[in-house]
């Protein structure tokens, strides 16, 4: 009963996700979708452990449905996750690339942006930063990111790697312990950001921090 409730509720978050102007019928089934929302972190646990015992009863339509309506949501809750960095000052400097199969936290601190790169578990930067913990934007910078790559917004990449030597050993999530595991933990994402508040205090940034957020790229 659960995965089937499940189905029915990514089947109809994914219609919802991909349609194009919204009726008023819509924004009213919206509206009424809190408690399945609550519920759908532990409808997805229980279809997760069932999954192999009830998925030889699907069709390759079925499946082929499911995989378009999770993937339909998994879109929606990234470009909902990504909002968490939106509008912070400096505003003249534009919003950092998040890196894949990483993440990104910053703050601001007298109205410079810091944003510093993440790589999970197995992955690598794609270039050497072991003294690089975080890039600026600012004034001082043209409102522009000091980042190694020319031009444009990514501060980083992150690629397989059997090791990681290219950066700082605070610059990785632990094993286990992804972007996304991380930032749905209130403690693990504070400990994140507290390390990373202490870093630029001991380059001698010590003001308040503000607009903290911690992002996490696809996987």
């Amino acid at each position: 009963m659960a995965l089937t409730k499940t189905v029915i509720w990514l089947y109809s978050l994914a219609v919802l996700s991909s349609s194009a102007p919204q009726h008023e019928t819509v924004a009213q089934n919206c509206s009424s979708q809190t408690t399945p929302l609550e519920r759908l972190p532990e409808d997805l646990k229980v279809a997760t452990e069932c999954a192999e015992a009830l998925l030889p009863a699907q069709t390759a339509q079925q499946t082929a449905a499911l995989l378009l309506s999770t993937r339909n949501l998994e879109d929606a809750l990234n470009r909902h996750q990504l909002k968490e960095c939106q509008g912070a000052e400096p505003t003249k400097c534009p919003e950092a690339e998040v890196p894949d199969n990483g993440g990104l936290a910053c703050v601001t601190v007298d109205n410079k942006r810091y944003c510093k790169p993440f790589c999970n578990h197995g992955y690598d930067f794609g270039f050497i930063r072991r003294s690089r913990l975080y890039d600026e934007c600012s004034e001082q910078t043209g409102y522009k990111w000091d980042t190694q790559y020319t031009g444009g917004n990514k501060l980083a990449d992150c690629n397989e790697a059997s090791i990681q030597v290219s950066g700082a050993k605070s610059a990785y999530f632990p094993k286990d312990q992804d972007c996304l595991t991380t930032k749905s933990s209130s403690q693990l994402q504070n400990s994140i950001i507290e390390d990373f508040t202490a870093e630029l205090k001991n380059q001698g940034i010590e003001a308040q921090s503000q607009f903290v957020c911690l992002v996490c790229g696809r996987s």
